[in-house]
């Protein structure tokens, strides 16, 4: 969706035009999943349920959306918000009771294939998460997110060539902590 059609569904949706809703939402819900499935490790379950939440943020503070940038890239700032707001909240176990028991068929690959990619994945993440805020954004906004420089650009407010610069300083950072591990 480009950004014209962006700004032609908002105006809609500010006229009262419910439709303009599930537009931008099939426009960006792609991306902003994805983003959230590679954020959580493959977890569907969970990214589903951020990806809703993301929404739900969105919805509440639309009126607060000025149109500076793309909505898909506001969008995609709030997504990641959201996942680090998820990362900072405790977990919470519920101790179920004897008579719960489940039971079903696991679909996945096998514990030893599983467990090689999975560490790999989360190693990356590690990593990623662990870059200052304005590297991790950027490599966020562009590896996972699949924006491009300039609407990285206009997302945090610099340059395209402050953007590839961060880039390039990140995949350093990351290089180096991968290594290590």
């Amino acid at each position: 969706m480009t950004g014209r059609d962006e700004a032609a569904l908002l105006r809609s949706l500010r006229e009262g035009n419910r439709e303009a809703v599930e537009a931008l939402v099939e426009g960006s819900l792609a991306r902003v999943y994805g983003l959230l499935h590679r954020l959580c490790g493959g977890n569907a379950d969970l990214a589903e349920d951020l990806a809703q939440e993301t929404y739900r943020k969105a919805w509440e503070a639309l009126s607060t959306f000025d149109g500076k940038a793309q909505f898909s890239t506001w969008l995609f700032r709030i997504a990641h918000n959201t996942f680090l707001n998820h990362l900072r909240t405790p977990l919470h176990l519920v101790p179920m009771g004897d008579g719960h028991t489940v039971s079903a068929p696991d679909p996945a690959p096998g514990p030893e294939q599983a467990a090689s990619s999975e560490d790999a994945q989360l190693k990356l993440i590690r990593a990623v998460m662990e870059l200052p805020e304005d590297l991790r954004l950027v490599v966020m906004a562009h590896y996972w997110g699949e924006l491009s420089v300039a609407e990285i650009a206009r997302m945090v407010n610099v340059t395209g060539m402050a953007v590839r610069k961060r880039l390039k300083r990140a995949l350093t950072l990351l290089s180096a902590a991968l290594e290590e591990a």
